[in-house]
């Protein structure tokens, strides 16, 4: 198996926890708190391990909450790369309205960092890099940094034939589509690909032309638009498939990214074809949206549904 390295430079400690309804006024008394360690890059280690493989985290932490989120990871396992943030880690906060279902989530934008820290922390990534690695880089880049950081790690990981996975949004999306360097993977969901596109992509189809658009612009050698509940499309230099998703009760959307990256990392890292690694990918996203709250795929769960995603061609 190819070695794997998250990397999460504003990763959140996730509280989660429920009311019987959100008003305003009042005080609102909250149930049993949940806390998990989170961020993209987290989240995508987290899934990797518990579907049997093996992932470092490369983790930006500081304060007293950044100490909180290294001993969750090392609760589950997790190989920890730390690197010093040059502020308190951030919080965020899932609360679930039990009258309505709803949930809300409060999201910290996490400490500013300057040119120089980031500098240094892209130089330690690549220090961090083994030979030949998937490196995923997801979640949302901290306040300060520069939207191109993504290509530039991308050319740094080439001189140690490592392959970037980038899951991002924002403008460090919008600037991926424009390359410098192109990465191995770019995965975004389909409100992101139509803005970037600038108009609905209605089928299958059109989604399915976006992509090949973006791969043939260089923004990457794999483009995935999820398409919510429909399921996922994937394009390549040379193919185009669709992972169908399977039909579960959905409970919480969150995490579904991130367990639908960490399964098809974990497939490529194991060599499976691009169709293989799609339809792991989509049973675990599938999996994900039948958990609780910030709660990630269960492994029996993404086991049992690889058969309910099939994969065709487009």
């Amino acid at each position: 198996m190819r070695p794997i390295l998250t990397v999460t430079l504003n990763p959140a400690l996730d509280l989660t926890t429920s009311v019987e309804s959100v008003r305003p006024g009042p005080k609102l008394r909250c149930e049993g708190l949940r806390v998990d360690p989170g961020g993209g890059g987290i989240n995508v280690a987290r899934v990797i391990t518990r579907l049997g493989g093996t992932a470092r985290a490369f983790v930006a932490l500081g304060g007293a909450t950044g100490l909180r989120l290294a001993e969750a990871l090392a609760a589950e396992g997790i190989v920890a790369e730390r690197f010093p943030a040059p502020g308190e880690t951030r919080e965020s906060l899932a609360v679930t309205d039990r009258d309505t279902g709803a949930q809300y989530r409060f999201v910290l934008p996490g400490p500013d960092w300057s040119a120089a820290e980031g500098a240094a922390a892209l130089a330690a990534i690549a220090d961090a890099v083994e030979d030949g690695a998937l490196v995923v880089l997801s979640g949302s880049l901290p306040p300060g940094l520069p939207d191109d950081l993504p290509a530039a790690l991308s050319e740094r990981l080439a001189a140690r034939s490592a392959l970037l996975l980038l899951d991002t949004s924002g403008a460090t999306l919008a600037r991926a589509a424009r390359p410098k360097e192109p990465v191995h993977v770019l995965r975004m969901d389909e409100a992101e690909a139509e803005a970037l596109a600038g108009n609905r992509l209605r089928t299958r189809g059109e989604t399915a032309d976006f992509a090949e658009q973006l791969v043939r612009q260089g923004a990457a050698r794999i483009v995935i638009i999820a398409r919510g509940a429909d399921g996922s499309v994937l394009a390549s230099g040379d193919d185009r498939w669709f992972a169908k998703a399977a039909e579960v009760p959905v409970k919480s959307k969150v995490g579904a990214g991130d367990s639908f990256l960490a399964a098809f990392t974990l497939a490529l890292a194991r060599d499976a074809a691009l169709p293989e690694a799609l339809q792991q990918g989509m049973a675990a996203a599938s999996a994900a949206v039948m958990t609780e709250a910030t709660e990630l795929c269960r492994p029996a769960d993404v086991r049992r549904l690889v058969a309910a995603c099939p994969v065709s061609p487009i």
